[in-house]
């Protein structure tokens, strides 16, 4: 068995007779790491040696979301040939395995990936993955203890620093992230999640123009980039050109030649580009500019209303519901409403409570596309914080916008009171934000309250500040 015995990437022995099997192996932990577009790659492994037990876990792993009956395949293969396989095989599949479980415990699952780290430290493919789940269940807490947990033994890597400072922006340690997200870049200047780390914290701190220059430098380098990578790097810099209050044309040039341009290409991955145009258009619907951008509302709910695109992320889905509201296609929004109920009540009791916000949201979402402010303000309730229904699968930045929401049916309702204190709360964290200014000088209008001249001139200086 030694003579099989071949070193993957990270310098960690894997049971193969085939160096083509690892170099595929190792070109897909690049794909990953790099968030590339052909992550298919890890496929190719197995044909080049089908008793891989690493191969058919990575392999399993990454065709589970489209085809889960050739998932179970390759992970029954793998299991199948643990007896010859080493010890990081072992643990790799163990970890993986369990988090294709149907009815697996989240907090099992990352702590299983924890194990598999403190032995295989340098293993930083399973770091990713670990935490995206903890992305996913909310945690950035979690995220930022595994990417600590591994960090002495990769201080050299340049995706490791990216991996450290989106935790740490998510926990509000801006300027930690910042560090963190610039050493990475200077490492490698290609690494598509430092930059995206960097314009997190420059766009969190209002520094839009900043941020915008910043971005557009590195774009050459996305081409390469997987379509959620690309496209949702390019969100980014619509939202500094509209947070900025760049004229609404960089906005549209940006949705129209770098968002929905990626669906002609052969490989994109449509609901990965449909998540970053529906999170756009809800931005800016939010401030009455729907008309500007003619029918790529309706037209992108006119997708949105096929089922394929149904029930793939919690994120895609709470937009595709307030899309479907806003659009003719009311009933369609009802369906999905009624699949994301079903979809809860086949949860372990204890995912049921965790997705009931993520459920709540979606039902405020119908509402606030339907216009019924105030069923919505209940559903959501008077002390609505959007932060905890990042379980959807979404950053600080992403559910922000469910905040906003939030104010503009305070506003609509006349509930100026609890408006004001809400906006006043979120401009202490970012005042140099002019759209936030013009909803609080709405509410002490609504209030009648003097302040409201204030909120203007704060709102007018911002407004020419950054790209007038």
């Amino acid at each position: 068995m030694e003579g099989r015995i071949k070193l993957d990437g990270c310098g960690y022995d894997v049971t193969t007779s085939s160096q083509l099997c690892i170099s595929t192996i190792n070109s897909y932990y690049q794909q990953v790491l790099s968030y590339g577009r052909e992550r298919r790659v890890i496929l190719e492994s197995v044909t080049h040696d089908n008793y891989c037990v690493l191969a058919n876990t990575l392999a399993a792993h990454f065709i589970s979301s489209s085809d889960s009956s050739r998932a179970s395949y390759l992970l029954l293969t793998a299991k199948s040939h643990l007896e010859h396989a080493t010890l990081y095989e072992k643990l790799v599949f163990n970890a993986i395995s369990y988090l294709m479980s149907e009815d697996r415990d989240d907090d099992v699952a990352v702590e299983l990936h924890s194990k598999l780290l403190k032995e295989f430290p340098r293993d930083l493919v399973s770091l990713k993955r670990a935490q995206v789940l903890c992305f996913y269940m909310g945690r950035p807490d979690l995220s930022l203890s595994l990417v600590n947990q591994v960090l002495p033994q990769n201080e050299g890597e340049s995706y490791v620093y990216g991996m450290l400072a989106f935790p740490l922006l998510e926990l509000g340690r801006m300027k930690d992230a910042e560090i963190a997200a610039k050493r990475g870049f200077k490492i490698n200047n290609q690494d598509g999640w430092s930059q995206h780390a960097l314009c997190h914290v420059l766009q969190y701190e209002c520094r839009f123009r900043e941020a915008v220059k910043f971005m557009e430098e590195c774009s050459s380098s996305w081409s390469s980039y997987s379509s959620f990578m690309l496209t949702h790097n390019w969100w980014h810099v619509a939202l500094c050109y509209l947070e900025g209050n760049a004229p609404m044309q960089s906005v549209l040039e940006v949705y129209d030649n770098y968002i929905w341009k990626e669906l002609d290409k052969t490989d994109a991955a449509v609901p990965e580009v449909y998540l970053n145009a529906v999170a756009l258009l809800l931005r800016i619907c939010i401030r009455d500019e729907l008309d500007f951008f003619g029918d790529r509302l309706q037209k992108l709910a006119d997708c949105l209303a096929v089922q394929a695109n149904w029930y793939l992320e919690w994120h895609l889905d709470v937009l595709t519901v307030w899309a479907l509201a806003k659009t003719e296609h009311v009933s369609k929004a009802e369906d999905l409403l009624k699949g994301l109920r079903d979809r809860i009540l086949r949860m372990t009791k204890k995912k049921q409570q965790i997705m009931q916000k993520g459920m709540m949201l979606a039902e405020a979402l119908f509402a606030y596309g339907r216009g019924d402010y105030r069923h919505g303000l209940e559903l959501l309730g008077p002390d609505f914080d959007a932060n905890d229904c990042k379980i959807i699968g979404a950053s600080n930045e992403q559910v922000d916008v469910f905040n906003e929401v939030w104010y503009i049916m305070l506003l609509n309702s006349g509930d100026a009171m609890k408006a004001i204190e809400a906006i006043e709360k979120q401009i202490e964290k970012r005042d140099g934000a002019a759209f936030l200014w013009r909803l609080l000088e709405r509410g002490y209008k609504l209030a009648e309250r003097p302040e409201a001249g204030i909120a203007n001139e704060k709102a007018k200086g911002y407004e020419s500040a950054y790209f007038n």
